[in-house]
């Protein structure tokens, strides 16, 4: 049995016990019940998924998977694919926006290289390339199903460390020119939507390019339409390396019950795939916040996922991920330290004023 295999063998769902046990433990803080939202939701499905009540601080980690996008050739995206390894160094050296969110969140921050053509020599940079780059989906597949495979072994593998090395929360990033134009074929293709539901302006197209771009999705969608009914052939057909690496983290995170902030659209693919592979992986997902790429809101309700934040942000790199990490932490100090009815000498059906 495969590495893939065995890892979505394993994924079990959350424990209803520990959820029942949560929500009466939130229910008995001095607080109306209900009244701190989906902070209370927050905590009770991270409790269910641990399946433990006593929830410890998280040692939270960012994990940044890069790659490059052969569909970039069809002038899908406003940067030249250099950027790709351009924004390695700038995660490597702490000036990216994720590198920021994550310091001042106190996590750590986990960059993998799975296929960028021309990567930099960055001190930390953990080397996971499958290809140097996928080939252009809009012409064939974007790779082999063997390399989806080993991508998301590699993904897996990732999770796998990061929780033997302690890491019980665990956020996801991106970084790959063109992978906004993968994902909206992807997520077009598992939800079986059009692609103009899924294409938006990415790294900041104005309307012709995004005629474009959904003419180039639309293109990727008629070739491989036969393999639409396979996750992991839909995979290997429109790509990217990146994208099943991160898919790869959530099955790998699911499986050790540990908690994944989903990022934006980019990682939305990717929980959509591991969703496919493993429907109980979902109930690992959290929902950092939601992106204006028409294609997230559609992601989020196949998940059945809800987002703590809003912000507009389509940055994506995982800085919407890093940034609800703190909202997780509080969540679980609020199930973990908030006083009780009881605690106050206070009868629970007494009112607070």
């Amino acid at each position: 049995m495969s590495v893939l295999q065995s890892t979505i063998q394993a994924i079990r769902p959350a424990s209803a016990q520990a959820l029942r046990e949560a929500t009466s433990a939130m229910a008995d803080k001095v607080k109306p019940v209900g009244s701190l939202g989906l902070m209370e939701d927050l905590a009770t499905r991270i409790a269910a998924l641990r399946g433990r009540v006593d929830l410890p601080d998280p040692a939270a980690a960012v994990v940044v998977c890069a790659a490059d996008h052969g569909v970039a050739e069809e002038g899908v995206s406003a940067f030249p694919q250099a950027v790709t390894g351009l924004m390695l160094t700038a995660f490597g050296t702490g000036g990216a926006a994720v590198a920021v969110l994550a310091r001042a969140s106190g996590a750590r921050l986990v960059v993998a290289d799975l296929g960028v053509i021309d990567p930099p020599a960055v001190p930390g940079l953990l080397d996971r390339s499958v290809r140097a780059g996928t080939k252009n989906s809009a012409h064939g597949a974007a790779m082999t199903v063997a390399e989806a495979t080993l991508a998301l072994r590699h993904g897996i593998d990732l999770a796998h460390e990061l929780v033997d090395e302690g890491v019980d929360l665990v956020a996801l990033g991106e970084m790959g020119i063109g992978n906004t134009t993968t994902a909206s074929a992807l997520t077009a293709a598992l939800l079986g939507c059009d692609a103009a539901s899924t294409c938006g302006r990415g790294t900041g197209l104005d309307d012709v390019q995004v005629t474009h771009k959904i003419s180039v999705v639309d293109q990727v969608l008629a070739r491989h339409a036969a393999v639409f009914d396979d996750p992991l052939a839909t995979l290997a057909a429109v790509g990217g390396l990146e994208v099943a690496a991160l898919a790869g983290v959530v099955l790998g995170a699911a499986e050790r019950q540990v908690p994944v902030l989903l990022d934006g659209f980019i990682t939305g693919a990717a929980a959509l795939v591991a969703a496919r592979l493993a429907p109980a992986s979902t109930d690992a997902m959290i929902a950092a916040h939601l992106s204006p790429e028409p294609g997230h809101a559609l992601q989020l309700a196949a998940l059945g996922l809800r987002p703590l934040l809003d912000l507009q942000m389509r940055l994506g790199e995982g800085s919407g991920a890093a940034l609800a990490i703190n909202l997780v932490r509080s969540s679980i100090a609020v199930l973990n330290e908030m006083a009780t009815f009881a605690s106050l000498g206070l009868d629970q059906t007494s009112p607070v004023v």
